[in-house]
């Protein structure tokens, strides 16, 4: 959880700052002007909770989220006001205020601002899970993003392999390796289990456990012992390629 003050007076900030750790609240930042704060936000992603002072000694703090809004980048953190003046009230909670607290801060109500927090952030993570759950029920399978390339080490090189690049992914000495038109193998760092989940099922089939193929791969089928089948690819010379026997007839479908 990510926590900052924003108090033009340090020994207030700091005071502050002890207050909140007493109650098992650690501040991360202290920022001290409207300018300064402006230049936080634009390196840095909102916090979750800002402790602000209204006037600083460049100007009012709403100037920060003026700013902000007028770039479109509004700030969304919670916040917690700490000022000395109330005429600014009104103003402050068109904001996504937790609280107001007048100066000098009592730490009975610096602690019922804290629970508030707590309280709504429990709130809100409860709502990200159910959203979270309801997007994941409904989401669509054939939404899902496959592999589209692969990035191998030569030496000290790295080298991108575009998917219609290869021609077929086999498993050897315990080694997964891409096998590409080039008839060139590149080790990496997968599973063939894994290629599986990756892959878009219409372009590769898993054959068997050793190989992988792409369909546009295939250049003949052919009848093999036990029921199996032989697939020849354009460049791998293996004998091996093998469609083994429980996957023949979802082989069969996959080539329509």
């Amino acid at each position: 959880m990510k926590i900052i003050i924003i108090e033009d007076e340090k020994p207030a900030a700091r005071l502050l700052q002890r207050k909140l750790l007493k109650l098992g609240i650690e501040v991360n930042v202290m920022l001290h002007s409207v300018e300064e704060s402006i230049a936080w936000f634009q390196k840095n992603n909102n916090p979750d909770l800002i402790f602000l002072d209204i006037q600083l000694s460049d100007g009012l703090s709403f100037e920060i989220f003026e700013h902000f809004s007028s770039i479109q980048q509004d700030i969304t953190s919670a916040i917690i006001f700490t000022t000395a003046y109330d005429a600014y009230a009104l103003k402050a909670f068109k904001l996504n205020s937790i609280d107001y607290l007048l100066k000098p801060i009592d730490e009975e109500d610096l602690g019922t601002a804290v629970i508030k927090f707590k309280s709504r952030l429990r709130k809100q993570e409860t709502l990200q899970l159910d959203f979270d759950q309801i997007k994941k029920m409904l989401s669509n399978p054939f939404d899902k993003e496959y592999k589209k390339r692969f990035t191998v080490k030569i030496g000290q090189h790295l080298k991108v392999i575009a998917i219609d690049e290869i021609e077929c992914f086999f498993s050897e000495n315990k080694g997964t390796y891409i096998h590409t038109y080039e008839n060139r193998n590149f080790l990496i760092e997968s599973t063939l289990e894994l290629l599986e989940q990756e892959l878009d099922s219409k372009h590769f089939f898993r054959i068997s456990r050793k190989f992988i193929i792409s369909m546009k791969s295939i250049k003949e089928i052919v009848l093999y012992s036990n029921s199996r089948l032989k697939v020849v690819l354009p460049t791998f010379k293996d004998d091996e390629v093998i469609v083994s026997r429980e996957k023949v007839s979802d082989f069969k479908n996959w080539i329509g």
